[in-house]
């Protein structure tokens, strides 16, 4: 395990970067990942337009500032991603912005998951591929603590119920689930990574 989560941190980005490499490959027509096609090109060119918003426009709670920056240990949050996830788009900025408000207690490294195959399926959910998948590394300890992901649970839900009642993923559910992140401005990602955190401090994971 070891290993594979050093080729991952290897193979990994930092937040400029990706949106950098993201940015180039649509001026290119293209998106990250194995697959291409003019859907997928479009998703992530709306995806690049939501995280300039969010970058803009999403705010870390002070509470949630004051733990990040009183950690007792340093910490990588390394997440598997790809430019066309939608649930990506909407979570790497917040949790940007959480990394450069923690005092440097959190360094955010990003890795492409169809280029890391095998960091991937050490962390599927449900048996499936689902990002973005956040995993908690221990800078000092040098192992893996925790991870996190693909949604926060409420987004979850909402995925779970529509699929359960119409077994299917289709465009009304993808707006269904870009409003409950609009409306929710960020909160639970701040809340449910910080969570995690605590417990990993005071030794609950």
């Amino acid at each position: 395990m070891k290993s594979i989560v050093a080729k991952g941190l290897f193979n990994s980005y930092s937040y400029a970067e990706y949106r950098k490499l993201v940015t180039d490959l649509v001026a290119d027509g293209k998106s990250t990942g194995k697959e291409q096609s003019e859907s997928l090109t479009n998703y992530t060119k709306l995806n690049e337009a939501r995280m300039n918003r969010l970058e803009k426009t999403i705010t870390i709670e002070d509470r949630i500032v004051y733990k990040l920056q009183n950690l007792k240990n340093h910490y990588i949050w390394l997440v598997l991603s790809e430019g066309w996830c939608g649930d990506a788009a909407q979570i790497l900025p917040i949790l940007n912005k959480m990394a450069m408000q923690s005092n440097k207690k959190i360094d955010l490294r990003i890795v492409l998951r169809d280029e890391n195959e095998e960091l991937m399926n050490q962390y599927l959910t449900n048996g499936g591929r689902a990002i973005p998948k956040v995993i908690v590394i221990c800078k000092e300890a040098g192992i893996v603590r925790a991870d996190w992901g693909p949604r926060p649970k409420g987004a979850a839900k909402l995925m779970a119920d529509y699929k359960r009642d119409f077994g299917i993923v289709d465009e009304k559910i993808k707006t269904d689930l870009q409003l409950w992140y609009l409306a929710d401005k960020g909160i639970s990602v701040q809340e449910e990574l910080v969570e995690i955190m605590d417990n990993i401090t005071y030794n609950r994971l």
